[in-house]
């Protein structure tokens, strides 16, 4: 697994005017082909008198899923210029569709390009771009005596504190990033002089905001 990857927070459009012609750059998150096919079709629906609905998505821990359409546009204009947006904005797991209602001028196929890459950039930046970092989670299981201190060192790091359970004992749920793990390990053994139980149930994706 990827210790860490960008992709899209949320759902986002928005839209350029182009001598008459309207260009509507939509983008959203996409775990899979699925997602992608009915982000698009769910855009058709909104748009159905438009002229084109250009549409690429990139998809997979190593982007293995790339797929792209000009639909109708020259070919090379359209399609490809918003999938190669994508891949210079390092994206995965995503799908964008720009929205095209002709205004009654001729573009070229440089003015196509141009819109179209301006397009998908404003669509995925309305999206909102975030980070997916690995994290491990961690449930830390200590005495009384120690919980104090430990819930301390927790709140003044970077690890989030998922959830505190009471009992004869207290339970700490906390996430590390997989690359800090062993740091958290020997933080919380040498607190408790190694009488915490810590004990790593399993890893996970947390979602972390980013000013890319």
């Amino acid at each position: 697994m990827l210790e860490e990857y960008l992709t899209l927070g949320n759902t986002g459009n928005d839209m350029i005017v182009v001598k008459r012609s309207k260009f509507i750059g939509a983008a959203g998150p996409a775990a899979d082909e699925a997602e992608a096919l009915e982000f698009l079709e769910s855009i058709k629906q909104e748009h159905k008198q438009a002229t084109h609905h250009v549409y690429a998505y990139q998809i997979g821990e190593n982007n293995q899923l790339q797929r792209f359409s000009d639909d109708g546009e020259p070919s090379g204009t359209a399609g490809m210029p918003v999938l190669e947006v994508i891949k210079q904005m390092d994206l995965r797991n995503l799908v964008v569709v720009v929205t095209r209602y002709f205004g009654g001028t001729l573009l070229g196929a440089g003015g196509l390009v141009r819109a179209y890459t301006e397009a998908a950039k404003i669509g995925i930046l309305a999206a909102g771009i975030v980070k997916m970092v690995l994290h491990t989670r961690f449930q830390i299981t200590v005495d009384y005596t120690f919980a104090g201190k430990l819930q301390n060192v927790v709140m003044q790091s970077s690890w989030p504190l998922d959830d505190i359970e009471y009992g004869v004992q207290v339970c700490f749920k906390v996430l590390a990033p997989v690359r800090e793990a062993p740091r958290l390990k020997e933080v919380f053994t040498e607190l408790t002089s190694g009488q915490a139980v810590i004990i790593e149930l399993g890893d996970e994706y947390v979602t972390l905001p980013t000013e890319v």
